[in-house]
């Protein structure tokens, strides 16, 4: 510890030291400070001109040329100190006095631009910069108490346009920022509130309560990573802070998931990016765009198990959240996995309107087109319950058996006997095409024989050829109504 005398004695010596310094000295930093200028090395520049204040502190030109240098760094609160220095030690210096209503002209400090403006007008009545600044800043005290009008209405999109206006002459108003930050929030634009509660964390040290409304804003639009980022910055200023502090725990837990389950996909070690998913979930009740994330891991993979509907419900939340063309290819994927294959057109169509050329799309329109016509398609072995290598005997004797279960003469009830009627239908189509050797190889081909789009479809009447075969006692009436 120092006694107090050895502490005077150091302070003058300090002193005295800094008032040793020679004006050529002084002299030659403030030119190595312009030549740093005129090559647009400000923070070259503004070093020189610290050293000029500290030798010479007493040179109200050398503070205004260094409140300059601070002035096109963005520093506005140094600035400000050189400008008033400027003034403190030549108060008729007008330059200064703009510099110095620029800048808090730019802070919307109008009030107190407006003074100094007015202090030019003292020195220089006719001074052109005063004359006109004045009369901006009194058309941007009336938007501004007209914004705060339309703010207190819930007029919240008029509210925007007319701080939008004020901003672009005050760009360093924390208040003008916040006011359009919340304006935005409450419109539902998360995202346009971003860039203005970034500038708010700048704009004022130690701005814990604009990182952390930065924080849950980005974290509302599901940027987890980035919330996170911003949320330590809270805890670097306050590492016990009451609101930053539990957030941060529960953002570290679903980053931690989100991450794994990314790793996961990357690897195709579906089971733990699914597991991850669930625990998503579970950590997030609420937030649709960060429930979004897991939904979506949970769509594109749980399907792969056994039970696809799992993964069309999880699609289904995560399309809602976000209509977009990959999303609805993402689907239509698991729709088509399920074999709901009217579903999975559905959103390849709707992915396509959004995004003519999406190629993905437009090939899981094709397969979902081409699986539901298939699985349209009758398998007239199937029908009969016969093996694609039977007999033309043992086809006929099928059909015998299947045609007098099903004959619709056997049921009484109305839904029963509609059942029958489409089975009976199905038989004899079966029979006519097992039958004839020519439409059996088309079938084994692929093709459809008795289907009307083929263009090689000859009418038959079901009920005719089961009499033919069978010598039926039934006197049956059957109706297509």
């Amino acid at each position: 510890m120092y006694s107090c005398g050895l502490l005077l004695v150091l302070l003058n010596l300090s002193s005295d030291v800094g008032g040793s310094v020679s004006q050529a000295e002084v002299d030659r930093h403030l030119e190595q400070g312009r030549e740093f200028l005129a090559m647009g090395k400000l923070q070259d520049a503004l070093t020189e001109y610290h050293s000029a204040v500290r030798g010479d502190p007493n040179n109200y030109l050398t503070y205004y040329k260094r409140g300059a240098v601070f002035l096109a760094l963005s520093k506005s609160k140094q600035a400000l100190q050189d400008f008033d220095k400027v003034l403190q030690l030549k108060s008729d210096f007008t330059a200064a006095r703009l510099q110095r209503a620029k800048i808090l002209w730019k802070q919307a400090e109008f009030a107190e631009a407006e003074q100094e403006y007015q202090n030019v007008l003292d020195i220089d009545q006719d001074n052109a910069e005063a004359l006109a600044a004045l009369n901006n800043i009194n058309s941007m005290k009336m938007a501004y108490s007209l914004a705060k009008q339309q703010m207190d209405e819930g007029h919240y999109s008029t509210a925007v346009e007319l701080l939008t206006q004020i901003i672009e002459f005050s760009p360093w108003a924390l208040e003008l920022r916040e006011h359009r930050a919340h304006c935005h929030v409450a419109l539902g634009n998360h995202l346009n509130a971003i860039p203005d509660m970034r500038a708010s964390t700048k704009l004022l040290p130690d701005n814990t309560l604009g990182y952390f409304k930065l924080s849950t804003t980005l974290y509302q639009l599901g940027m987890v990573e980035d919330s996170l980022r911003e949320i330590r910055e809270c805890l670097r200023l306050d590492s016990e802070h009451n609101h930053c502090l539990p957030f941060y725990k529960k953002l570290r837990k679903i980053s931690k998931k989100l991450k794994e389950a990314l790793e996961a996909e990357e690897s195709r070690d579906f089971e733990t990016c699914v597991s991850s998913a669930l625990s998503i979930l579970d950590l997030e009740p609420i937030v649709d765009n960060v429930r979004f994330i897991a939904h979506h891991f949970l769509c594109k993979y749980s399907g792969i198990g056994d039970d696809p509907n799992l993964a069309i419900k999880h699609c289904q939340q995560a399309v809602k959240v976000r209509r977009e063309p990959g999303i609805l290819c993402d689907s239509a994927e698991a729709y088509l996995n399920a074999e709901m294959f009217d579903d999975a057109i559905r959103d390849a169509k709707e992915a396509l309107e959004m995004d003519e050329g999406f190629q993905r799309a437009k090939e899981l329109l094709q397969k979902a087109q081409q699986e539901q016509k298939r699985s349209e398609r009758r398998d007239y072995y199937k029908i009969l319950g016969v093996h694609k290598t039977a007999t033309k005997q043992e086809i006929i004797k099928a059909y015998r058996k299947a045609a007098q279960k099903w004959h619709p003469d056997n049921f009484q009830d109305g839904t029963e006997k509609k059942k029958a009627e489409k089975k009976f239908i199905d038989i004899a189509a079966a029979k006519e095409v097992l039958t004839d050797e020519e439409k059996r190889r088309q079938f084994d081909r692929g093709e459809d024989p008795l289907d009307p789009e083929s263009g090689k479809h000859s009418g038959f009447n079901p009920f005719q050829e089961f009499h033919r075969f069978h010598g039926s006692p039934f006197q049956f009436k059957f109706h297509f109504n």
